[in-house]
């Protein structure tokens, strides 16, 4: 989301000007900070420079309420924010991406073939035994022997992988999925899911650009789509969680 923000400064009377000027150093420091993690988009001063307005992004207003009163001046700010949205007739915007689950396929993992170093690195081949997926308007079963995952395993411990699965709804229509994925996360996390163990999803990343295939007509908005899938790891099965990007 994004915020207009407008501060309007006010120094207590009184104040001394070595406190001012640490305060407004501080300040500078902080506003780049919020820069740097994409918070602070610009900043413009209005008239004798007592006043300032922002644009700022945040995920909600009460996660730019919690950024904003961490800044330095905040106690010297009278702060006002106003929520924005693209206007129809704004000649350079673009309506932000929106995302629907579309389905939940949960696979069982059988005994990785391990074809060694290559020149891209480990060579494995994953297998996808089984499983089932779920989710608003598709569920059924996925199909082993004609789903696996060929990845290659970096040296850091980064898993690189090629996803190719079919699924079958419980109507019978057949699903053809790709996904190109990156696992990637602190080493330690990455060497206790190498040796199987349960870790929670939020200690590393795995994400997938996926393309869905169909001959099924009223599917047919599958072969149309743009989707990607948040992934998860758990001892002996993978999930991908997908979503069409809107």
């Amino acid at each position: 989301m994004e915020f207009l923000v407008e501060f309007e400064l006010d120094v207590p009377s009184g104040t001394p000007q070595t406190d001012v000027r640490d305060r407004l150093a501080a300040e500078s420091v902080a506003a780049a900070k919020l820069a740097d993690d994409g918070h602070l988009v610009r900043l413009w001063k209005v008239g004798d420079g007592a006043t300032a307005v922002g644009l700022y992004r945040a995920d909600t207003e009460v996660q730019l309420d919690a950024l904003l009163s961490d800044l330095p001046l905040a106690d010297w700010l009278r702060i006002t924010v106003t929520p924005l949205e693209s206007h129809p007739n704004d000649p350079n915007g673009l309506p932000d991406p929106r995302l629907t689950r579309v389905f939940r396929p949960e696979a069982a993992l059988g005994e990785p073939l391990e074809l060694g170093e290559t020149d891209r690195g480990r060579r494995r081949i994953v297998a996808l035994t089984g499983g089932t997926f779920a989710g608003p308007e598709l569920n059924g079963s996925l199909l082993p022997g004609a789903s696996a995952d060929w990845q290659i395993v970096l040296a850091d411990g980064t898993a690189l992988g090629d996803v190719r699965y079919t699924l079958q709804t419980d109507g019978g229509a057949l699903i053809y999925v790709r996904s190109q994925s990156v696992r990637h996360g602190p080493a330690d996390v990455l060497a206790r899911l190498a040796r199987g163990l349960d870790v929670d999803a939020g200690e590393y990343t795995f994400r997938a650009a996926t393309w869905i295939e169909t001959a099924v007509p009223e599917l047919d908005w599958l072969n149309k789509g743009v989707f990607i899938s948040v992934g998860g790891r758990r001892p002996g099965v993978v999930i991908y969680e997908t979503y069409l990007v809107a």
